[in-house]
């Protein structure tokens, strides 16, 4: 029996290691060992996801935490060696483009152990961006590489990787999203506002295509004081015309803070900043909106697939193929306004569903692995 160790280590993580635990479920020829390095450690960020999601507790959990982006990577690798070294995989499979995913490919590649990378070849070509870097360093040395779309096999074969190596499989998002979509539309959505004595309910504050959900933490966007005190006012002004829902992420929260930008957004009652949010609550949130408004990675493959209008406050996007076919946009902050005009008056960007992203992509994974 072969023996695969899984890691997760952040929160993208879990959408995509939840079908790959279901596939491997009583699989006869391979041995599944999860493992959390706990890059995201808090109950919002990782353990409400694996309940959700019906996830096994991880067989190991590296408790690593938050530091900066050396330190923490140091904590994965020295951990993730003594487990590699105790338990004597065949294989390491890790998915996605967070520290760990670099860390602990490097680990094994340095033990000589096969390693798997899933969504391999995805490329922004922006090295500013911390996930680049850690996309590079893991492809440069995996073995095994796993692609969600046509223009990550094509960035692959450019940097030389053979063609018989790479295998286009589709999106174990997707498969997430399929599976909970159902359980995702019977939630309760009703939150707290985060520094407001208020509730807020879908259904009464805001209804069914009648809002926007955002999604922002890029470093670029909300690290620098006069981009998000830009961008705050601009989400203000989006609010008068339509109700924005932003589930925040932490450090975001934390810079509004820590700029004084929270009296300012207490100014728009229809600016609803709320706490983070489980997985089925945020699907349930995303599929009844009018549009998303993000500079995050994932919810533009979940709008493509939802075909939502998605408005990508970004420069580039290393998943293109939700542009090319999807219903994603790159756009600047100054268009924000401009682009949810467009969506208002029913004009938004809509796409279809690109290949492989059916929701059966765990399966075929599980295939690959068989006959490795």
């Amino acid at each position: 029996m072969k023996k695969l160790i899984l890691v997760a280590g952040a929160r993208p993580n879990f959408m995509k290691i939840a079908p790959l635990m279901h596939a491997l479920k009583g699989n006869s020829s391979i041995q599944a060992v999860l493992v959390h390095t706990g890059q995201h450690y808090d109950v919002k960020m990782s353990g409400q996801f694996f309940e959700e999601l019906n996830i096994p507790a991880p067989d190991i959990n590296l408790e690593v935490g938050s530091a900066s982006h050396a330190v923490q990577t140091a904590r994965i690798m020295e951990g993730f060696e003594k487990v590699c070294l105790d338990e004597k995989p065949d294989f390491v499979l890790v998915v996605g483009d967070v520290n760990s995913t670099a860390a602990c490919t490097m680990v094994a590649a340095k033990l000589n152990i096969k390693t798997i990378h899933y969504e391999a070849g995805l490329r922004s070509r922006d090295r500013t961006m911390p996930e680049e870097i850690n996309r590079l360093v893991t492809d440069a040395i995996t073995d095994v590489f796993l692609t969600t779309s046509v223009d990550a096999d094509e960035n692959l074969l450019k940097e030389g990787i053979p063609a018989e190596k790479i295998h286009m499989v589709g999106n174990l998002m997707i498969d997430s999203l399929v599976a909970n979509q159902y359980k995702a539309s019977q939630t309760a959505l009703q939150f707290q506002l985060l520094n407001r004595n208020q509730n807020i309910a879908f259904g009464n504050d805001f209804t069914e295509n009648n809002y926007g959900v955002m999604t922002f933490h890029r470093p670029s966007n909300v690290d620098d004081k006069e981009s998000l005190t830009q961008l705050v006012k601009i989400w203000g002004e989006v609010s008068n015309k339509i109700p924005l829902v932003f589930p925040v992420h932490p450090r975001t929260y934390k810079n509004i803070q820590s700029f004084g930008l929270q009296e300012l957004i207490n100014n728009f009652s229809q600016l609803y900043f709320i706490e983070p949010l489980g997985y089925l609550q945020f699907i349930h949130l995303v599929q009844h909106a009018k549009f998303a408004l993000t500079d995050s990675g994932g919810i533009q493959e979940e709008t493509t697939y939802m075909n939502i209008p998605c408005l990508t406050v970004r420069p580039n996007t290393e998943r293109p193929v939700t542009i090319w076919e999807g219903s994603n946009k790159l756009i600047k902050i100054e268009d924000i306004l401009s682009e949810v005009e467009l969506i208002l008056h029913g004009k938004g960007k809509t796409g279809k569903t690109p290949n492989y992203w059916d929701g059966k992509t765990a399966s075929r994974i599980v295939e690959i692995i068989e006959n490795l």
